[in-house]
């Protein structure tokens, strides 16, 4: 016998087909389950805020177990496991993520899977509920920032109306700064960003000014700037 045919049996015989039986592998999808169903509870009190979509927390649960699965297959053999990774590497995932809280619960459901596909589902029973403790934890003591909200007032070209809306404006908010001004056709469209506590009497007292036509408060859920 060759060293080459030495090489291949010995190979075949460390990497060939491994048994696994039927009760470790619904152990380890019944682990991954749980587990990947106390990540839907978590994200869906963490979002409740902000934008929350179902079906990225329901496809949570379903990455848990497909990772789980792909586990499982890659460890009863290893030709067969050469082959997922070959079949895995065409795919081409191009779903925007629009928070970055949003990837962290995508790392977290796939090494869930990845772990109890592994048989240690002791460690990613341990790390979830650490993770978990640690999100809430730290979004209970950091206290949230609102975003800004943008005044819209439009008005009768006039410096002295000019100054009349600035002071309404001023008067009625803790900060305020202008971030667009047009004029077209004798008319002014002013844009401010403003911080306040009460946007219905910043609206009012604007409003009460003669010579404003419209008067508009927006709020958004976008980046906050200190």
């Amino acid at each position: 016998m060759s060293i080459t045919d030495i090489i291949k049996h010995s190979f075949l015989e460390s990497y060939g087909y491994v048994e696994m039986g039927t009760g470790e592998v619904l152990v380890a999808l019944g682990f991954a389950l749980a587990i990947s169903l106390y990540i839907f509870i978590c994200y869906r009190l963490v979002t409740r805020n902000t934008f929350y979509s179902r079906n990225f927390n329901l496809s949570l649960i379903a990455l848990a177990l497909i990772t789980t699965a792909i586990i499982l297959t890659i460890q009863v053999s290893f030709v067969v496991s050469l082959g997922m990774v070959g079949a895995l590497s065409i795919v081409r995932f191009r779903t925007a993520i629009k928070d970055p809280m949003d990837l962290v619960f995508l790392f977290w459901s796939i090494s869930v899977g990845i772990i109890c596909g592994a048989g240690l589902s002791e460690i990613a029973i341990i790390v979830s509920l650490l993770l978990s403790v640690v999100i809430f934890l730290v979004n209970a003591i950091v206290p949230m920032v609102h975003a800004p909200m943008i005044l819209t007032v439009n008005y009768e070209a006039n410096e002295e109306l000019d100054e009349q809306v600035m002071n309404a404006v001023k008067n009625n908010t803790r900060s305020a700064h202008v971030k667009a001004r047009s004029i077209r056709s004798g008319r002014v469209s002013l844009v401010v960003e403003v911080r306040t506590a009460s946007d219905v009497e910043l609206s009012r007292a604007v409003a009460a000014i003669e010579g404003v036509t419209d008067v508009t408060v927006m709020s958004h859920n976008g980046e906050v700037t200190y």
